[in-house]
């Protein structure tokens, strides 16, 4: 047998020697597509717009802005954050918002609701408002409204309700 390099390709074993890749340019040009579809599947988007460096020690993912809805009725924003509340990717806010949206969100003026759709959709990163609410973290000025004083009252469930699964929707 010849001496090389074993590569694995998918599911396929390569073996190339050093004549194999200077004759092949299929073999090659094999591992070539090998090693960019790699790269492919390690990408990650970080929150800059340029692709990431070589060494970049940033851990964001890029996050669009978000950009408050212009001429939304109030019937279709509170549908919306009662949505949004529900559909968090985190179980802990998930449980915490939707709890605070099915017992506060109908009785909410439009202001209340405009600082409720900030707080749930302008932070990056949704562990953010859970350690405001837990007293984990400072809360920042732009985020310490009412709202927030409200959500983290209902987080500390001073009537020792259950809060095990996420409220029905009616």
């Amino acid at each position: 047998m010849s001496s090389g390099k074993l590569f694995q390709y998918g599911r396929r074993l390569v073996l190339l020697s050093s004549k194999s890749v200077n004759s092949s340019s299929s073999v090659s040009s094999l591992l070539v597509k090998n090693q960019f579809c790699n790269h492919l599947r390690n990408t990650r988007y970080y929150s800059n717009s340029a692709p990431p460096v070589p060494g970049d020690s940033s851990k964001e993912p890029f996050i669009p802005a978000y950009k408050q809805k212009e001429g939304e009725s109030v019937e279709t924003l509170r549908a919306r954050l009662l949505y949004q509340s529900r559909k968090r990717g985190m179980l802990e806010n998930g449980l915490l918002l939707s709890t605070f949206a099915a017992k506060f969100l109908n009785s909410m003026t439009e202001v209340e609701l405009r600082d409720y759709d900030r707080l749930i959709n302008l932070p990056s990163n949704d562990w953010d408002i859970y350690y405001w609410a837990t007293g984990v973290k400072p809360i920042p000025k732009e985020f310490d409204t009412a709202i927030l004083h409200k959500f983290i009252d209902h987080v500390r469930n001073g009537d020792k309700e259950s809060r095990l699964q996420q409220p029905d929707l009616n």
